[in-house]
């Protein structure tokens, strides 16, 4: 770990270019990122081992240490991220440097609580969140991991949009609160059993009336024949 307890990365500059080079990095167990911004006057492209990346994604931070090489680890954010669309793999990296004194802003996913505590779930409702994102303005350093929304007070029929979340504190939402829609409760979906009526085409005595008449036709049609026969 490095300053503050933020995760570090340890990072090699890359020469390595083109599809067949990155496809290479891949399977030499090296996921190909750039950094850009802050201290660094040009983009600089790097490749990291995937363990070690895994590890710090996995870990949550909002703000990483990404050393390259071995220079100065200069703090980072995810900006972007390419991940394989049947594997799930991370294909490609983008950080971005900051400043830890100026404001930035910044992706931050959205987690859901006590959705089993929730009136309305008990009651068979379904719950929906509409907004996984929000966009918010903050230091570096008071990016949280996640935005932490409490819906167990949520009856079926109810909405919560962002105006009734509470930011933390240095958090600023970027989003209209008025217009985003954090989830919806919405009643059970309740199948129709298909009508029998509709199924069978004859029910009751009109049906039954019907049926004799058709008979009686087909009679009357068969004794015609038999005549024009002779």
């Amino acid at each position: 770990m490095a300053d503050n307890d933020r995760p570090s990365l340890n990072v090699q500059e890359r020469s390595e270019r083109g599809s067949r080079q990155t496809r290479r990095l891949r399977r030499e167990g090296q996921i190909p990122g750039i950094l850009y911004g802050g201290s660094h006057d040009e983009t600089v492209t790097f490749k990291v081992n995937h363990r070690e990346l895994r590890s710090v994604l996995v870990d949550g931070s909002a703000l990483i240490d990404v050393r390259i090489g071995q220079e100065k680890p200069v703090p980072a954010i995810l900006k972007d991220q390419q991940v394989h669309p049947v594997r799930g793999e991370v294909m490609h990296v983008d950080f971005l440097e900051v400043r830890l004194d100026e404001k930035i802003h910044a992706t931050v996913a959205v987690e859901l609580e006590g959705v089993e505590d929730s009136p309305g779930v008990k009651e068979g409702g379904v719950l929906d969140q509409v907004t996984r994102e929000l966009n918010i303005e903050a230091l570096p350093t008071d990016i949280p991991e996640r935005i932490v929304v409490d819906v167990s007070h949520m009856d079926i029929g109810a909405t919560l949009n962002l105006s009734e979340v509470k930011s933390e504190a240095g958090v600023e939402f970027l989003d209209d609160p008025e217009e985003t829609t954090i989830a919806t409760l919405v009643p059970p979906t309740v199948e129709e059993e298909p009508d029998i009526e509709e199924e069978t085409g004859v029910v009751g005595e009109d049906g039954e009336a019907g049926a004799e008449a058709e008979a009686a036709a087909g009679g009357d049609e068969g004794a015609g024949d038999s005549g024009g026969d002779e």
